[in-house]
């Protein structure tokens, strides 16, 4: 591939994000894919696409089979992704074909990327979407995965200090709120193996099943803490313009009925998702709560 077919939002997601380390993945990244392709004899087959952290060339194998070839700087989260990958097995997920440890590349069954769960009616979308939490959480968790418990721990470890650089007193009752439900439960943080950001967007048309679940960040933990991607899909278009809390509510009955969890427990792992979100935006120089994510807890306040 050329160095000008490099989506630009990509290179500056790693140079942003990694820094050097990132400029030079990108500037590497050329000769990187032909080099891939060589290897596993594979033919581009359409344009590049890309998310914040990888490169998908559409190939066609040796054999004919379409595939999706995956570029990516190799860290902690593609490590996690493929451990995921293998359990599941392609029960409701993009099968695995290949993958290459010294670079992180990985070959992947080939979706339908211009059409996801987005596209479809709401009340359905959020249908297929519980129904593939559940097939997701119902596949045993493998070793080697980050744990809910040690990410709940640190959360708390985080709170005191992120508190101090919130503006609003509001907004810090509210932080020290979600941070106290995480303390009731992180005892018990759980053991099913999470997807940890399934949404509209990672979820895509296919044709070995109707839509298919893509790029895992897994986690082992409570599905309680990966309800809030679902909650918060669409949010400007769908869920804002009727008002969030019938939706918000409509949605999270829908998750927890599917998936079989407490609805008590599952409102205290989502305001801990939710704490986890504000620690992240308060790291990134953030000063206020997002209002979005202060809506969907107020929704799930009699839950």
């Amino acid at each position: 591939m050329a160095a000008d077919e490099i989506p630009p939002p990509l290179a500056s997601s790693y140079a942003t994000g990694f820094g050097e380390e990132g400029r030079a993945w990108i500037a590497a990244l050329p000769a990187l894919a032909a080099d891939v392709l060589e290897r596993w004899e594979l033919r581009r087959d359409g344009d590049p696409w890309s998310g914040q952290a990888s490169l998908v060339l559409p190939v066609l194998r040796h054999d004919g089979v379409p595939a999706a070839l995956k570029l990516q700087l190799g860290r902690q989260e593609a490590a996690a992704a493929l451990i995921g990958l293998r359990a599941w097995k392609g029960e409701g997920m993009v099968l695995l074909l290949d993958h290459d440890p010294v670079s992180g590349s990985v070959l992947l069954e080939r979706l339908d990327g211009a059409r996801t769960l987005a596209s479809v009616d709401d009340d359905a979308a959020m249908g297929v979407l519980a129904a593939l939490h559940a097939r997701l959480v119902a596949v045993p968790a493998p070793r080697g995965l980050p744990g809910l418990g040690d990410v709940a721990a640190a959360m708390l470890e985080q709170v005191p200090q992120a508190v101090t650089r919130l503006v609003d007193p509001a907004d810090r009752q509210i932080l020290r709120g979600w941070a106290s439900a995480v303390a009731d439960l992180a005892d018990d943080p759980g053991d099913r193996l999470l997807h940890w950001d399934l949404h509209y967007d990672n979820v895509l048309a296919a044709e070995r099943e109707p839509w298919i679940a893509i790029d895992p960040e897994p986690l082992v933990g409570d599905p309680g803490f990966d309800l809030w991607p679902a909650l918060n899909s669409r949010w400007d278009d769908v869920v804002a313009p009727v008002g969030p809390g019938r939706t918000v509510r409509r949605r999270f009955d829908l998750l927890t009925e599917a998936l079989g969890l407490d609805r008590a427990r599952a409102t205290g792992w989502t305001l801990g998702r939710l704490l986890q979100n504000a620690l992240w935006e308060i790291e990134d120089g953030g000063t206020r709560l997002t209002p979005s994510e202060i809506a969907i807890a107020e929704s799930l306040r009699d839950r």
